[in-house]
């Protein structure tokens, strides 16, 4: 059974919102690396030289106002996107969406806008005032969600008591999204039979990742199978009670073009009756473009939502050659964004895992001018830097015997299936550096598994 300890029992340790209870190691360094790197086998999951030493814990308060904070906006940022034209022809046009996000859409418009934000993982990072969501990734591929489930495996194991009673609350991603799956079918009057559309093909990813989750639906009450691009015809061209009518679309269209695979079986699939979760129209709202939108204010929004939208979000604009306003003071818009650079971070409206991010105080003025420049077409946007606060955590890195105590700044992101919480996950730099956080990205990145209490 796990115990407590006082981050701030030797010194002042973090930002308050983190609070300051940790949960202790349950087990020797040896046995906790063992039994994390066991459950993320044969994934594609990178190699981690540092991992944590237990799950970590936040307030149950700082818990619930991210859900909350991140259901509240997740419902903005959904009208915010279709509203911008009242078609798909018109929001492809409005978002300047390059040719190859124009496809796997479903031929009824309702559903595909219904179902568009089923998957989401908002990413936030604690500054100075609390927390302040960064993006929304709107995805039926999101990361985080297999890591979440694996690491509530572990500490589940480590630190239940005699009675499987756990001294913190999490939800269970997998259970969630499982739960997600059987309102849908309900909804739909379908039978409870779920397609994982993806492929072990795309690089950094391996079958058994797509097979843990479909084990985990037949093991609670749902028929699943993992189908590759290819093999996606069995799920409708068979005798009716065996198609599967709904599925995870588990996959992002540039991933598998690079990987060189056809989504014309999707495609097939689609338009014989299989709703694959999230739909394509989640690419708008997945678009750092309807972040900006958001943040500069709509016509229908009301005096509570402008000002949720205020606290929650960095100041954040799409980047063009116009006016705008700043602190309630009209600026323009592209000379202030120069003028400014290290509170700034410039960001493509399409982008994973850090990538097309420039953070202004990592860049000379010259290069951030010449960056500036390039984005400047109404295709990427501008954010405000939000200093990221740190809380104590406890570790374990290859070359340590005994867990140790560091400061780490961590990248939260709370999982949202069908506008349920579904656990939070985080990644941080073990070495106590701050910036853009990809697991994928470098030997000093880890990631863990939020728990409130």
């Amino acid at each position: 059974m796990a115990t407590f300890d006082d981050a701030r029992a030797t010194r002042p340790a973090g930002h308050p919102w983190f609070g300051s209870h940790r949960l202790t190691p349950a087990a020797p360094a040896d046995t906790i690396r063992r039994m994390l790197r066991h459950e993320l086998r044969d994934t594609g999951w990178p190699y981690q030289r540092v991992l944590p030493a237990a799950p970590m814990a936040i307030p149950r308060a700082s818990y619930t106002e991210v859900f909350r904070a991140s259901t509240a906006l997740l419902d903005l940022l959904r009208r915010t996107a279709l509203e911008t034209a009242p078609t798909t022809e018109g929001r492809l046009a409005a978002y300047r969406m390059p040719p190859t996000e124009d496809r796997l859409w479903m031929s009824d418009p309702f559903a595909e806008e219904r179902y568009a934000d089923s998957v989401v993982r908002p990413d936030l990072v604690v500054g100075p005032d609390g927390p302040r969501i960064l993006e929304f990734n709107v995805s039926g591929a999101l990361g985080g969600v297999l890591e979440t489930h694996s690491r509530l495996e572990v500490w589940r194991r480590l630190h239940a008591d005699e009675q499987g009673r756990v001294p913190y609350g999490s939800p269970d991603p997998f259970a969630v999204r499982a739960d997600m799956f059987r309102s849908l079918c309900a909804e739909l009057g379908v039978a409870p039979r779920v397609a994982v559309a993806g492929s072990a093909r795309v690089h950094g990813v391996e079958s058994r990742y797509f097979q843990v989750e479909a084990e985990h639906f037949n093991s609670h009450g749902l028929t699943a199978r993992f189908f590759e691009p290819e093999e996606l015809v069995e799920a409708w061209d068979c005798a009716p009670h065996l198609r599967y009518p709904v599925g995870l679309r588990n996959f992002t269209i540039p991933d598998w073009l690079d990987a060189g695979l056809d989504t014309s079986p999707v495609q097939d699939a689609l338009d014989h009756g299989c709703l694959l979760v999230g739909t394509q129209t989640s690419t708008f709202l997945h678009s750092k473009l309807t972040l900006g939108l958001l943040s500069e204010g709509r016509p229908w929004m009301t005096t509570a939502e402008r000002a949720l939208v205020d606290r929650y979000l960095p100041w954040t604009r799409v980047l063009a050659d116009r006016g705008t306003t700043r602190d309630g003071r009209d600026v323009d818009l592209l000379p202030y964004v120069v003028k400014h650079r290290e509170e700034l971070v410039l960001k493509a409206g399409l982008g994973e895992s850090g990538k097309q991010v420039v953070l202004g105080r990592d860049v000379d003025q010259a290069a951030w001018e010449a960056a500036v420049d390039a984005a400047a077409d109404g295709t990427s946007i501008v954010q405000e830097f939000v200093v990221p606060q740190t809380c104590r955590v406890t570790l374990i890195a290859d070359d340590a015997d005994e867990p140790y105590d560091a400061e780490v700044a961590p990248v939260l992101g709370p999982l949202l299936f069908g506008g349920r919480p579904a656990g939070l996950f985080c990644r941080f730099y073990g070495d106590g550096s701050a910036g853009i956080v990809s697991v994928r990205a470098g030997t000093s990145s880890s990631d863990n598994c939020v728990v409130a209490v």
